[in-house]
């Protein structure tokens, strides 16, 4: 994980100061919540209330929507014919929802109906001909699509043309030119006026089934929750309610399906929210139509066998199960292959045997590990064509930049934050440069960076178990009401640790101005070492409610941090081994020559190695990405002229020695004067083999030994000839402590106290007040 801040945050502009309290005073609610509200442009006291306390006069009239009238007509006519009617759905959790709603409205005003669930892999997405085809000859009169159609032109034609008419639900976006359809219900329907436009597959089906029960269908409201907030439409207007009154009605559901998918995953009525849904319930409703059909969802969501209810239920765990591993497995292979284009400004990465029905969730994982653009392919070698998903940052428009060499695809289509696309094999490296070009253009004049809301920079002091509770009040938070994401600027980390069976998360306390909070970041746990001094940091987040034994106190949890010193990770150890040197992407640092000569070849490819000896060496450095200090230099000097040019890239510290200097000390003037008499006595010396005998008859450890020999030696005290010491007798007076052996000594015991046997406090603060 990289240490950098990920994200551009952009703070909202400060709201009247006059405004806040007036408001504060009419609510009777703090300042903190007030602010929270204008920001959602919630400029009055009736606007306020409002918002948080929706009603059923938030649900807006479904004959207002282009063609209602005449689809229920239609739908009457059927049922009174007994025509067979068959609901097209689609294989997201929008549009199985959307099925099961058409379906047991229908199902209960008597209609002869049946469902299809396309599979992605067989069928595509949208109308299909041979679907279509199939039903018509199959006795089918009436089709009603859900979560799709608007697009579907040539199916459709196709059956009206033989006398099967069509009705179309959707709310995708609306092409040039409408299918020929009986009818199409559409809330951005271009002859229509219906007042929100950004209703889900599942809240159009709502609306229709409203429309034909006379009244709105509160037992399924719980599906069109499930289906608005699994699509990320807009959690404003109608959509609110929806979710609102769904979350309400799934705390009461007595829908076996439903109560057997929770039981299944461990969940608990009592506390599902928006968050439940999204993260717990949507994913595996998802999986199964992302690895094949689909249509046990929609069985599951409407039965009332609880034995077949819990035998899906489980299926639905096992597939979800099945796709995290899926996922798992390509992030894995997908980041191996992103190493060789790490310069890239978009990345694309491709390989045969990845499965289709993950990549868009495989391009999102790479987006948030690296802050890039991605599109993941998948080639097929049968046809040399390659399929996949792109994902993308708010600064780069995917699609317009795919738009730009749309001759390189044979389909193409999405918006600006994702894409799919099939493209011949061959021009994949072409595309790969058309979207860097593009990219490198725009970083002229553009920060590159994907960006986060940040609702306000706050004190840790004024974030409360109450305060918490009022940020409730805005609930559901979704896309357009997002949840509140504070700043706390300039806190110190406490007690990090990397946490879970894998150690991928973060826990930590941060604190600012006396006042601790603590901190969960999932996918985090790499830094936690980067964490462990009082180096300052910023953090950004949400805050919620942690309660355990019956304590409630707040807890943020991180999405994203800066550092606002240099990071500096601290792996010192007394035993350099082989695996100490297989980091990734990173430069080793080494100022001892033989280290190096006999280190560095086991530095990974993915990484460089370097030997530092000179001051000349140290200023010439110019760290890319993060590097490591193997080993100890003779001087702090060299530190200092490493590392004050570099504090943008991480830092790891190793400091690997074999030197005792510091453990020894310096000797005594006794010890000096000691070994100065005996060899004054003795002559003619012989210290390979007596070397040994001489340092225990002196009570002297043989380091220090070699150490003093070298210091007179230096001196001109004495002679070594023929392996044989001996005293100078002509020697002159020299102070030992003007030596460059001994001043080398003292500068040695200064390194090694200050990098090595430090604590890592104080080995932070010594690099820190290099300067």
């Amino acid at each position: 994980m990289s240490f950098k801040q990920s994200k551009k945050w952009i703070i909202n502009s400060k709201n009247d100061s006059g405004k806040i309290q007036e408001l504060s005073e009419q609510l009777n609610r703090s300042p903190f919540f007030i602010n929270l509200c204008l920001n959602r442009g919630l400029e009055t006291k009736e606007e306020i209330l409002r918002f948080i306390s929706p009603d059923e006069s938030w649900f807006h009239d479904p004959f207002l929507l282009h063609d209602m009238q005449k689809t229920v007509d239609r739908i009457a006519e059927a049922i009174e014919s007994g025509e067979k009617i068959m609901i097209y759905g689609d294989y997201d959790a929008d549009g199985v929802t959307s099925t099961a709603i058409l379906y047991e409205t229908l199902e209960s005003i008597g209609a002869n109906v049946e469902y299809f669930i396309p599979d992605r892999f067989i069928d595509g997405y949208g109308p299909n001909v041979k679907a279509f085809t199939y039903f018509q000859e199959n006795g089918t009169q009436l089709i009603i699509t859900v979560d799709n159609g608007v697009a579907g032109h040539e199916a459709i034609q196709k059956v009206q043309e033989n006398g099967v008419d069509v009705i179309v639900t959707d709310h995708h976006e609306i092409p040039d030119t409408l299918p020929a359809a009986y009818a199409v219900i559409h809330p951005n329907h271009p002859e229509g006026a219906y007042p929100f436009s950004d209703l889900s597959g599942a809240g159009v089906a709502l609306k229709l089934a409203t429309a034909l029960l006379g009244d709105l269908p509160i037992e399924l409201l719980d599906l069109a929750a499930i289906g608005t907030i699994a699509d990320l439409v807009s959690l404003t207007d109608e959509n609110r309610a929806i979710v609102d009154f769904g979350l309400k009605a799934l705390k009461q559901t007595q829908r076996v399906g439903v109560l057997s998918l929770f039981n299944a995953l461990s969940l608990s009525l009592k506390e599902i929210d928006e968050t439940t849904i999204g993260f717990k319930i949507a994913p595996p409703i998802n999986a199964i139509g992302r690895l094949g059909d689909a249509t046990p969802v929609v069985e599951l969501l409407t039965t009332f066998d609880e034995e077949k209810a819990q035998e899906i239920a489980t299926l639905l765990d096992s597939k979800n199960k099945e796709r995290k591993e899926i996922v798992s497995k390509i992030s894995g292979e997908a980041l191996e292959i992103l190493k060789e284009q790490e310069a890239s400004s978009v990345y694309v990465l491709a390989k045969e045997g990845w499965h289709e029905g993950v990549l868009g969730i495989v391009a999102s994982r790479i987006v948030s590990e690296t802050g890039k653009p991605a599109v993941i392919l998948n080639i097929n070698p049968s046809t040399q064509e390659a399929k996949g998903s792109a994902r993308s940052i708010k600064a780069f428009n995917l699609y317009e930049s795919g738009n730009k060499v749309r001759t390189l695809f044979k389909h193409f289509g999405g918006h600006q934050m994702a894409a799919g696309m099939t493209l011949p094999v061959e021009n994949i490296q072409s595309l790969k440069q058309s979207l860097n070009e593009e990219a490198e253009k725009l970083q002229e004049t553009t920060e590159f960076m994907d960006e986060l809301a940040v609702e306000e920079e706050s004190k840790i002091k004024d974030i409360s178990v109450d305060a918490i509770k009022e940020i409730e009040l805005l609930k559901p938070f979704g896309t357009d009401n997002p949840k509140p994401v504070f700043l706390f600027s300039e806190v110190t980390p406490l007690d990090a640790r990397a946490i879970g069976a894998d150690r991928a998360h973060l826990k930590l306390k941060v604190d600012q101005e006396g006042t601790p909070l603590d901190v969960i970041a999932f996918n985090y746990g790499s830094i936690a070492d980067a964490l462990k001094s009082d180096t300052p940091i910023s953090v950004v987040g949400t805050v919620e409610i942690n309660e355990w034994n019956g304590n409630k106190k707040p807890q943020m949890q991180l999405t994203d941090m800066k550092f606002l010193n240099q990071v500096i990770i601290d792996k010192r150890t007394t035993d350099l081994k082989k695996s100490d040197l297989l980091m990734e992407g990173v430069t080793y640092l080494f100022y001892n020559k033989q280290n190096f000569t006999k280190y560095s070849p086991f530095v990974t490819n993915q990484s460089d190695s370097l030997l530092i000896e000179t001051t000349k060496d140290a200023l010439s450095f110019n760290a890319q990405s993060a590097y490591v200090i193997v080993d100890c230099p003779e001087s702090m000097e060299l530190i200092k002229n490493t590392v004050l040019h570099n504090e943008e890239q991480t830092l790891y510290c190793i400091f690997y020695t074999k030197s005792k200097d510091y453990l020894l000390g310096m000797p005594s003037r006794e010890q000096f004067a000691k070994l100065y008499k005996f060899l004054a006595k003795h002559k003619n010396i012989d210290l390979k083999e007596k070397g040994t005998l001489l340092a225990d008859y002196l009570k002297m450890d043989k380091t220090i030994l070699k150490f003093i020999i070298r210091v007179f030696l230096e001196a001109g005290f004495v002679t070594i000839e023929g392996g044989l010491l001996s005293v100078n007798s002509e020697a002159s007076k020299m102070a030992i402590e003007e030596t460059k052996v001994y001043k080398q000594r003292l500068e040695n015991i200064a390194v090694e106290e200050t990098v090595v046997y430090s604590s890592f406090k104080e080995l932070t603060e010594a690099l820190k007040n290099l300067k």
